[in-house]
């Protein structure tokens, strides 16, 4: 059975939003999913495509590595970008944190709707070809805190240089000031509230809950 929040109207009613959006990369409309690390963006991800029919998720840690945490743009415009744009499936070869080397190719089809989750999918060179995007919408103090709960204390080490190169990242190069909207997780559900921006199919009224505000 499916976790009780994937039965929440917010995720369905934005999943049918974002099947009326433009295509954005070819036949695909590209969908970001950008947060801080820790901020519930894989699950997000997750229960979102399963409201959109099992669509295709590419997690940007597969296409990072412990050498490029963010010098990925290059790999991700070339496997998977520019196939989309030719209405062919993206190749790509997923990145093993713990062999430390990219394994063997992986297929991902031009779906209807392909979501792109991890930090830096709102990043500037990806925005163009995205139909919209959404960032998870928690401090990222209280992510940190999550992520390193999440992974223990053998990726302590780990966690300290990936928060100076997500500050960086951040820094230089900011994500939710361009996001549609802005997605935060309630005890039950989640909540989407209209982003900084909104694409011609994302209303600026958006305010999709499955449950009080004030639980968020």
């Amino acid at each position: 059975m499916s976790p009780p929040h994937s039965q929440g109207t917010a995720i369905h009613d934005l999943a049918s939003r974002l099947r009326r959006l433009p295509a954005s990369c070819g036949p695909v409309r590209l969908v970001g999913v950008d947060g801080h690390a820790g901020s519930g963006k894989t699950t997000f991800a997750g229960e979102l495509a399963r409201a959109l029919d099992d669509a295709p998720v590419l997690h940007l840690d597969d296409i990072a590595s412990h050498d490029e945490l963010f010098a990925w743009t290059g790999r991700l415009l070339t496997r998977v970008i520019e196939p989309f744009h030719r209405g062919e499936s993206a190749e790509y070869a997923p990145y093993d944190w713990q062999a430390r080397h990219f394994g063997p190719p992986r297929t991902l089809p031009p779906a209807p709707v392909v979501l792109i989750e991890g930090v830096g999918a709102g990043r500037r060179a990806l925005r163009p070809h995205l139909a919209c995007l959404l960032w998870m919408e928690l401090p990222s103090e209280e992510s940190w805190t999550r992520g390193r709960q999440r992974d223990g204390e053998e990726q302590r080490e780990f966690w300290g240089e990936w928060v100076s190169a997500e500050r960086r990242h951040f820094a230089e190069d900011p994500s939710r000031p361009f996001a549609d909207a802005l997605v935060r997780q309630c005890v039950k559900g989640y909540e989407v509230l209209p982003g900084p921006v909104n694409t011609a199919g994302l209303d600026h009224a958006l305010t999709l809950g499955d449950g009080p505000s004030a639980m968020c």
